[in-house]
Formats: structure tokens, sequence, C-alpha cells
């Protein structure tokens, strides 16, 4: 990537950085709002800036390792800086930068990626043990895979379009995109584009989600009809997904304990033209009990760690804690325990999470199937990177049989 060498770029930069690493904040909002909140700049200025902050994110640990210090508050352009220098790029002759000499950076990134691999793949020490022990060398390889940004993937809106009608109006609008065979509605973008302007997703023709996401909704396997729970709804993809794939017919119930989450679902049904969505607030265990045995399918996209989406949100690696997966374990067993009593008898469901670690996905249903009878594994996948290019979910179909 080649430096555009204007101190108001990299102002941006490190101001969002500062807020990712030192206030908490998410990389994708931060971002997202400090573009707004310049319209002069131009899409090239944007991409070098949405690029470098990515970038720098990702690679934070092996930055730090060839500046021969952690990043600060104080340090940010050394920080920028010395990223620039790694990639062989000639920095801009501004103060900030005159403490960086190449040969030095170069030197001490050498001695510190030869000799450990987390250093070398950017990521913490506890998080490398952890996947070692879950996953033995297969680790290293995915983390390495989700080190390479995502492609940008949208899903076709079945309701109201096809995929190839989908890719000519793109076209026409200037987007470029392939069809990819292995995922019935998904178009992979030629290169990121601010597609939310165009007139096909302002008319409801598509939502952006990764591939690999969109296998989960037809994993329910749901048919026209029938009624579904979508427990951990959020903001709604996979719910969109199966109000097309029931051909609005039947009812969708979206749940979760964020209102806001809801209310964002509503917006984007309107948008798809989803009319057998209905929302509720999960305030409190009554809502869930009102609606046990009623369930021809349920889907429990559950929180996770969000180990196998490391590659669209590298910022998350320096957020998570084992005290935090240890907890999100902890929840995972309880919402099975209580959700699955809303699926009636010779109905199903899928657990499913976006991480690559057996703890949180074959153990979980293991464990739930020792305590659940009435409940048998019928089929179940793990999606890794490595293997599909796309983000890592796992996804496991539950029969309820007594």
């Amino acid at each position: 990537m080649k430096i555009l060498a204007y101190k108001n770029l990299f102002i941006g930069i490190t101001e969002t950085l500062n807020n990712i690493f030192f206030n908490h904040k998410y990389a994708d909002r931060e971002l997202e709002k400090m573009l707004k909140s310049n319209k002069k700049w131009g899409s090239r200025d944007r991409a070098f800036i949405a690029e470098t902050v990515y970038d720098t994110v990702r690679w934070k640990r092996m930055i730090e390792a060839s500046m021969g210090k952690e990043v600060s508050p104080d340090n940010l352009w050394e920080f920028v800086g010395t990223w620039f220098s790694l990639n062989d790029e000639k920095l801009p002759y501004w103060d900030e930068f005159k403490k960086i000499d190449q040969r030095e950076v170069l030197k001490k990134n050498h001695a510190a990626t030869d000799r450990n691999f987390a250093v070398k793949a950017s990521i913490p020490d506890w998080l490398n043990q952890l996947g070692m022990k879950e996953l033995g060398k297969q680790w290293e390889t995915e983390i390495d895979v989700m080190n390479v940004p995502s492609p940008a993937v949208i899903r076709t809106n079945t309701l109201k379009t096809d995929r190839k009608t989908l890719q000519r109006k793109l076209k026409e609008e200037g987007i470029e995109s392939e069809i990819l065979s292995k995922y019935p509605d998904a178009l992979e973008l030629a290169q990121k584009a601010n597609i939310f302007k165009t007139e096909a997703f302002q008319n409801g023709w598509f939502e952006v989600q990764d591939a690999g996401s969109q296998l989960i909704s037809p994993y329910l396997n749901v048919q026209p009809g029938m009624r579904v729970v979508d427990a951990c709804a959020g903001a709604g993809g996979k719910a969109l997904h199966l109000a097309a794939l029931t051909e609005n017919k039947g009812q969708i119930y979206g749940l979760d304990i964020h209102e806001w989450k809801l209310l964002e679902l509503k917006k984007r049904a309107k948008r798809n033209g989803a009319q057998n969505i209905q929302t509720k607030v999960i305030d409190s265990s009554k809502v869930v009990k009102k609606m046990e045995n009623t369930a021809d399918r349920l889907l429990i996209d559950a929180p996770c760690s969000g180990l196998g989406v490391l590659s669209r949100n590298p910022d998350a690696k320096w957020k998570l804690s084992q005290e935090f997966i240890d907890s999100v374990k902890k929840e995972q067993a309880k919402i099975l325990d209580e959700y699955c009593k809303i699926v009636k008898v010779s109905g199903a469901m899928v657990y499913a999470t976006c991480s690559i670690l057996p703890s949180e996905n074959q153990n979980q249903v293991e464990i739930f199937l020792e305590n659940h009878p009435e409940f048998k594994l019928v089929r179940e996948k793990q999606l890794l990177p490595s293997q599909t290019g796309f983000d890592g979910f796992y996804m496991a179909y539950l029969e309820r049989i007594s």
C-alpha cells in the first residue's frame, strides 16, 4: 500500500487507534465514526485510512516487537511509522517519524519473530497457548489464514430478487462481483466499496453476510409455514435469511436481551420485505417459558469467543481474555439448557457459534446430550477458515425425539 503523505490522514489514523487500544472501542465503529466526521476525504483517502487502521490493529504485537516497546498514547505515530517501515515504505520527512530507523526496525522484527510464533502471528501468549491446547498445529494454520483480511461477501435477498439479477444490478452501479458456487445466495465483491449507498441495498436486495454465516440458517432445514425461533437474534442477519427461506410463510420469532438490536432487526426486516418476523425482548424468564414446546425449529446462534472471525474483527484478540472465554462457555451451556425447551417433540434445533474451539462447539454439544437424552445429534459441521477461505463457524443439528 502506497503511503498518502497527508498529515490529516495520519491524524485520523492515530486518533482512531487511540480509541481502539486505550478507550476499548470497537474498530469498525470507530473507523465508521472517523470517516463520517470527515466527509471531504475522497475514496482513496478513506481506503488508505481503513486499510492502515485494520492492518496496524491486526499486527499490533508484531509491530510492538519491531519497535522494541509496547504501543502507548504517546508513541502512536512511531507505531504507525514502524508498520510502514516493515512494509518498505518511505516515510514522509515529518518530526513524528524522525526516531524511526528502518534497519533497526527490521533487525528487531527478525529477532522477535524467528523464535516466537505468537509474536510472528501477532496474538497474545495466553491465546496461543489455548489454541495449541485445543487444536494443536492446526491452530497455527488457522491463525495464519485469519491474519489475511476477509473478503467482502453479500447475501441475495431472495424475497425480492435472484442472485444473477442482483449481480447485473450491482454491475450497473459500478460494483463487480463473483458468484460463489458452494453458497447458494452469495456474491463476493471484487473489491470493497460503499455498497450501502447503492439502489440495490436501499431496495433491500441484499444484506452483508459472510459466506460461512450464510450456511447456518439453511442448516436448520426450515420449510414455509413453520414456527421458527431465533433465540439470540441480535440485529437479525440470520432471522432475515430464515424469512427468505420460509418464503414469508409461517412465523419467525427473533429474541434477544437487547431491545436496541431488535429495533435494528425491525428496520432491516422492513427494507427486506420480511413480513413474518416478530421480535420479543427477553426481559425475564417468562418469555422463554411461554414459548416452551411451540417451535418446529430453534436457532441458538450462541454468544462465543469469536475466534473464527478474527480476519473480520482483528481487534477482538486484544479485548479477549481467558476469563471471558470461561464465562461465555458457561453462558452457552446455560442457554442450551434453558432454550432447548422451546423445541416441540419431533422438532429440531441448531446450535451455532463463530468459534473454532472444540470447547465451545463439539464439547458443549456432548455435555448437552448427556444432560438431555430427549435430543439426538443428527449432524454437525465445523467450518475452518483454512478450508473455506471465509470465517470459521460451527453448527450442530439436534432433533428432539421425546
